[in-house]
């Protein structure tokens, strides 16, 4: 049964990951994922190897080697236990599979395991992870507008991300945020972000750490008037982050946003009776071709990158 649910999930998301191998960044993670793979097995290669074998044949894994690849398996079936999304769960894989590498290729041979660590590092400073560019309504703050922007109308409810580019968290929670923005985005409730990685001025105000230790990143702050009214993940007395699962039942549930909607739709009717009222002396006609305006200036437009 968890066979055919594991193939029922592949074949699922088979579209997105034939998308994932058109970018450089998964190609090449992919191949060192495989590296030592490729060069235990490659015919011509593999017999110039130092091999443990009994029977001398170093084209086959040896009983270290197996056992190397068996802990790297329950480690990250571990890890994949607490993971969400696709991208997750593919990161796990790629990250452990890095460092089992290593591994492998310094017990094999101190040059390889130079050269793979090597080829590691020159792969993080040349090649960053896709950011996500699908759908979403999210205003992106920079640290010259977002107290502007807060405190502009205080019947406008705030949902803001704090975040950073290099946070492979942040990365996966991306498309959740964005899912979120599209169904509950209205007048009385918006979404925003803010990377702190780059406005460290934010971070310090907002007091959100950026440190990987305190595990704050990303950050869920609700936000009405102005004021902070709820923060997720919650921060203890050392600064460290209390474990939160950043999962899009879990934002509903703690936010309370089918009620914050409500609340908000309340306010967008509101809004037009009022319109309504002051344009009462204008005849119908007229009426009608004004709430489209009316709307828009609600909603100004926003790009996605808007810095």
């Amino acid at each position: 049964m968890g066979i055919i649910t594991g193939l029922c999930t592949f074949l699922y998301h088979l579209p997105q990951i034939y998308k994932w191998l058109l970018k450089p960044y998964y190609i090449i993670s992919v191949f060192m994922t495989v590296a030592f793979l490729v060069v235990r097995k490659a015919p011509g290669l593999c017999e110039h190897l130092a091999t443990q074998r009994e029977d001398g044949n170093s084209c086959d894994f040896d009983w270290r080697e197996l056992e190397i690849l068996m802990f790297l398996s329950a480690i990250v079936m571990m890890k994949n236990r607490r993971a969400f999304t696709l991208e997750q769960h593919i990161g796990n894989l790629f990250l452990f599979s890095k460092v089992a590498n290593v591994i492998l290729f310094f017990r094999l041979d101190i040059r390889l395991g130079i050269l793979y660590v090597a080829l590691c590092i020159a792969f993080v400073l040349t090649c960053k992870p896709p950011v996500y560019m699908g759908p979403e309504y999210i205003k992106y703050f920079s640290d010259k507008t977002i107290d502007e922007e807060l405190q502009k109308d205080s019947r406008v409810t705030w949902i803001v991300e704090f975040y950073a580019n290099w946070s492979s968290d942040c990365q996966s929670f991306a498309p959740i945020f964005a899912d979120l923005s599209i169904k509950y985005n209205c007048a009385g409730l918006r979404f925003g972000k803010v990377d702190i990685g780059r406005y460290g001025e934010v971070s310090e105000r907002y007091k959100v750490s950026t440190s990987p230790l305190a595990k704050q990143l990303p950050s869920l702050i609700l936000f009405q008037g102005g004021r902070e009214i709820l923060r997720r993940p919650v921060v203890d007395n050392k600064g460290r982050a209390v474990s939160w699962t950043f999962t899009e039942e879990n934002i509903i549930r703690e936010f309370n946003l089918n009620e914050l909607f409500q609340k908000s739709k309340k306010l967008n009717k509101g809004r037009g009776l009022k319109e309504e009222e002051q344009n009462g002396c204008q005849p119908k006609e007229g009426s009608d071709e004004l709430h489209p305006e009316a709307s828009d200036s609600e909603q100004p437009r926003e790009s996605k990158k808007d810095q």
